[in-house]
């Protein structure tokens, strides 16, 4: 079973910038790789999504121009650079696989094999 590892969270002040990075072990093959987070209190919402073999994206209108999310194949790795955070992003981040191939839209209830999150804080 793929097991997904993330990393590069941690505290930032507003406008500030992050990259986070989620390892693959086994690789993503035809699978859509997510990037989800979760603030107390509030529901798991999608971010980003990415399709690996094509680099076809999506994302969430909260986060547009300003997080992009990338893909080294070569390293089975997913990123998420986010620029221009604000408090509002601040949540626990968690990268997540499609159950289904090719299957990129953000919905959590779609996605497995999830990391263990990764904390973001953006304080203003």
């Amino acid at each position: 079973q793929v097991q997904l590892l993330e990393s590069g969270g941690g505290s930032v002040q507003a406008g500030g910038s992050l990259r986070l990075s989620c390892a693959a072990s086994g690789g993503y093959s035809r699978k859509c790789m997510g990037w989800f987070r979760q603030a107390p209190g509030k529901e798991r919402e999608g971010v980003a999504s990415i399709y690996p073999g094509t680099g076809s994206t999506i994302y969430d209108d909260s986060v547009k121009g300003r997080f992009t999310i990338s893909s080294d194949n070569a390293k089975n790795t997913v990123y998420l650079q986010m620029n221009s955070l604000k408090p509002e992003d601040t949540a626990m981040y968690y990268c997540a696989m499609s159950r289904r191939h090719g299957d990129c839209a953000l919905v959590a209830v779609n996605f497995v094999n999830w990391g263990q999150g990764t904390q973001v804080t953006v304080s203003s």
